[in-house]
């Protein structure tokens, strides 16, 4: 059978370095059984030269296709296929279309692994009946300072979200603008407020651009839009279902929190009890949806449970719990709307 090896990314984080391999094999079968079509894809981890891949074996040669299908996992610098000891480099062709330094250049405190922030937004497309190089809305509803904003620009989806912190949404929309005038990039922005009854209700972010100047006479243009405001009211920003796909990381009960209707909450349960069936009803129908969470504050089967009630189907995924500091452990878990 023919046999390939993954190259992992180097991460920056060293913590998150060391959970890269299973995570990358973990997503490696969310991308077999939901994308490549086949039931399991063997996978590894192999050292080779005192370097870890992921290896694995495929029923039939990958077409180039498949290869620029998993050019887009999360953690993966290079696919070679193995001839006997020799690895051959294969042709790596990713959605990413923009500057990498639009997901790097940011660094905060409490700023989500940006290869975590990719391998919650793939799985997370592949769960939905889109595929993942269609032109989608993503939404990330407690979209902080933008990160997965940026990474679904990345990609060439349209980008929207919300969040309730004054101070993330200043740092976002000037870093965005100033990034756009930097790249030389034919765009619009502004940031005007939002009233209801003549009462300020929020700020929004209205940004439009495109590649190239001829890219924007053609109408191939791209949309962000940020609202700040609470995500509760994500429904008087936003119409039903809107949205492909909705990514978020939860509040980890650590260094973020959500303004709800009875104040500040860091209990992931307690916010996502109000926020899903909110969520749910801004995605379209097929669309899916994906939560991080921190799971010393719910269980998988706590939020299966919300999410089942809110009338989605809960994804029967692989693992990727994995361990982020003394307070946190991270995980994931992936719902889809009925069509």
């Amino acid at each position: 059978m023919p046999r390939y090896a993954l190259l992992i990314l180097p991460a920056f984080n060293r913590v998150y370095g060391e959970n890269s391999v299973r995570l990358t094999r973990s997503e490696l079968a969310v991308f077999s059984t939901r994308a490549l079509g086949y039931d399991a894809l063997a996978s590894e981890e192999t050292e080779i030269g005192g370097v870890p891949y992921v290896t694995f074996e495929t029923p039939e040669p990958l077409s180039q296709l498949d290869i620029s299908l998993l050019s887009n996992l999360s953690s993966v610098y290079a696919i070679f296929g193995m001839e006997g000891e020799l690895l051959r480099p294969l042709a790596m062709t990713s959605l990413d279309r923009l500057s990498s330094d639009l997901i790097t250049i940011q660094k905060y405190a409490g700023k989500t692994n940006e290869h975590f922030t990719k391998l919650l937004l793939n799985v997370t497309v592949l769960a939905g009946d889109r595929e993942l190089g269609d032109r989608l809305a993503v939404f990330d509803p407690l979209c902080g300072r933008g990160t997965t904003l940026n990474q679904a620009l990345m990609y060439g989806y349209d980008a929207y979200g919300i969040d309730v912190d004054g101070k993330d949404f200043e740092a976002y929309s000037g870093f965005i603008k100033t990034w756009l005038r930097n790249k030389r990039l034919k765009h619009t922005a502004e940031t005007v407020p939002v009233r209801r009854e003549r009462a300020l209700v929020g700020r929004r972010l209205n940004v439009t651009f495109g590649l190239s100047k001829e890219s924007v006479k053609a109408g191939d243009v791209q949309h962000l839009t940020m609202v700040n405001a609470d995500t509760l009211k994500s429904r008087e920003f936003f119409r039903p279902r809107s949205f492909d796909v909705l990514v978020t990381d939860a509040p980890y009960g650590v260094q973020h929190g959500s303004k709800g209707g009875t104040g500040l909450s860091r209990s992931p349960l307690e916010l996502l009890k109000q926020a899903v069936p909110v969520w749910a009803e801004l995605l379209r129908p097929g669309g899916a949806m994906g939560v991080a969470w921190n799971t010393y504050g719910g269980k998988s089967s706590e939020l299966a449970a919300i999410l089942t009630d809110a009338g989605l189907e809960v994804m029967d995924y692989p693992d990727f719990e994995h361990w982020v500091d003394q307070a946190i452990v991270r995980d994931i878990i992936v719902a889809r709307k009925p069509a």
